[in-house]
């Protein structure tokens, strides 16, 4: 696959931001030598913020560096390193991560142009991040710790431009524009951007159009035929018909762990001894009384309280105390339990080596700390939900209250196709396609929809397993767009006969600004 044997591959990143952790010093050079032992002879290369530029650099590896924490000291710290090489921006953060909870993260299109400008008249090279977009599957979104935890969403978004500006009345189409370029206006820039392009010719008029028309007219680039394109489908909505209790399951698990303290997942005595690393942890001890449960700052990630198998409280980050009722009539004693999610590992800083998931110390009823644990391992592997998840399935018969576990079937024809599934009335949980993690989900956004790609799928029935910590929905749904969550676009435009044709939307009019609240795609589409 390197270019020297012919593929497409011309370098390869060592590591990623290793300057900002670099407690162990031998390791970089130890992947370097692996790299190399295995035959990978193509151009090396390191890639560290400001900060971390000098601490993640290696001897004879190209240095690169990310738009974070530059200054002008950066890049005399890059010419101390390896002279006058070409400074190649690793990373343009165009659209960053979106955390669960948070308002869906976009660029200023205005300030994007200014930084990639200024770059280009530096000669930089440079990529965006994200320039196309992606879904980490499982549990892999990872984590940031800013001020502070904040757990990331299934999927990247499509780093669409937040600032279009139209002056329709100078052009009317795509062979207007190519005339104009050969009569002598120049391209001044030209962004691919969700399969649109976004130009601008040197005197300021700015359009965005369909990318592969708009290069067929200016560069007589072959157009691509929608052959080339693959089509999402919109499968016929799935009904969970079963479900069992993650109550009813835990005497078919295996031997939970018994502990006079909590355990942390890392050091659970499970998977020969190596611990656990993603997923779930459940917890049980006995109480003979109510009162005041404090957590002292020790549930790693979030944690759901439950008295027997009633919902308490949420323990987690920002809270670290619930009430715990003693009802009259109560029996001598009741058992607690604490289900704790692990809600993804931080990807960088020197906190990465400290994380531990779980109850990582003490948890407190009264002020006293509770002891004489059982703890079970749900890590929710492709083993558990194939052969630990046990066939005690009941019918659906009202809409349940988790945690439980829901079954349902999709059926498709003999060549599955990409798709979209969207949870309505869902709240939280994970999502399972023929036992594999599909990922996350949860209803306080901003991500809606979940990419399912069709070779996870096979022809005839597919099975669909969803976890719901809280409140069920009845169904689950398909459709062949991405909804990662709201975006607000500013469009100025130049009025055309007194008059703009926008998308169905709640729109802002100050003069001839409008502030449009909506979903990008169907918006850009209507604009185009």
């Amino acid at each position: 696959m390197t270019y020297k044997n012919g593929g497409p591959i011309i370098a390869v990143q060592v590591e990623n931001e290793y300057g900002s952790y670099h407690l162990d010093k031998r390791y970089m050079l130890y992947i370097k030598k692996a790299l190399v032992k295995r035959g990978v002879d193509v151009l090396l290369m390191t890639a560290d913020d400001g900060q971390g530029l000098i601490r993640g650099h290696l001897e004879k590896v190209i240095a690169t560096v990310h738009m974070k924490n530059i200054k002008k000291e950066t890049y005399e710290k890059l010419s101390s390193i390896q002279g006058r090489s070409p400074i190649l921006m690793m990373v343009y953060t165009a659209n960053s991560l979106d955390g669960w909870g948070t308002l869906r993260h976009t660029l200023d299109a205005n300030v994007l142009m200014k930084d990639v400008r200024e770059m280009f008249n530096l000669r930089f090279s440079l990529n965006f991040y994200m320039f196309h977009g992606g879904t980490n599957f499982g549990f892999m979104g990872g984590a940031a710790s800013l001020q502070n935890y904040l757990p990331m969403v299934t999927s990247y978004g499509k780093p669409l431009l937040l600032e279009i500006h139209c002056k329709t009345h100078y052009f009317g189409s795509l062979t207007s524009i190519r005339e104009a370029m050969l009569c002598g206006w120049a391209l001044h820039s030209l962004w691919l951007w969700d399969s649109r392009v976004h130009c601008v010719l040197e005197w300021g008029w700015e359009r965005t159009l369909e990318w592969p028309n708009l290069l067929f007219f200016i560069a007589e680039i072959p157009k691509l035929s929608r052959e080339d394109a693959r089509p999402k489908a919109v499968y016929k909505s799935v009904i969970t018909a079963y479900y069992m209790s993650l109550w009813d399951i835990l005497t078919y698990l295996d031997e939970p762990v018994r502990s006079a303290k909590p355990i942390c997942m890392e050091k659970l005595s499970v998977n020969q001894g190596s611990g656990q690393s993603y997923g779930y942890i459940l917890y049980e001890t006995v109480i003979t009384t109510g009162g005041l449960l404090a957590s002292r700052g020790h549930v790693q990630d979030r944690g759901q309280v439950f008295l027997e198998e009633k919902y308490i409280g949420i323990l987690d980050h920002s809270t670290n105390q619930l009430t715990i009722p003693k009802e009259k009539g109560q029996k001598d004693y009741l058992t607690l339990r604490i289900l704790v999610e692990n809600q993804g590992r931080l990807a960088y800083g020197q906190d990465i080596n400290k994380e531990r998931k779980g109850l990582t110390g003490d948890i407190y009823l009264n002020n006293s700390p509770l002891r004489n644990f059982k703890i079970y391992s749900l890590e929710m592997n492709p083993k558990f939900l194939k052969r630990g998840l046990p066939k005690i399935w009941k019918p659906v018969i009202h809409k349940l209250q988790g945690p439980a576990f829901f079954l349902g079937i999709l059926r498709v024809g003999n060549y599955p196709k990409d798709t979209f599934i969207k949870l309505e009335d869902w709240t939280k949980g994970v999502i399972f396609i023929n036992g594999q993690n599909l990922g996350r989900y949860w209803n306080i956004g901003p991500q809606e929809t979940f990419y399912l790609p069709g070779p996870w799928l096979q022809p005839g029935s597919n099975e669909i397993i969803v976890f719901e910590e809280f409140k069920s929905g009845t169904k689950i749904q398909f459709t062949n767009m991405s909804h990662l969550g709201t975006v607000f676009w500013r469009v100025i435009c130049s009025i055309w006969d007194n008059s703009v044709v926008l998308s169905s939307c709640d729109r802002e009019k100050e003069g001839g600004t409008c502030t449009i609240s909506q979903e990008p795609e169907p918006f850009l589409t209507a604009l185009a």
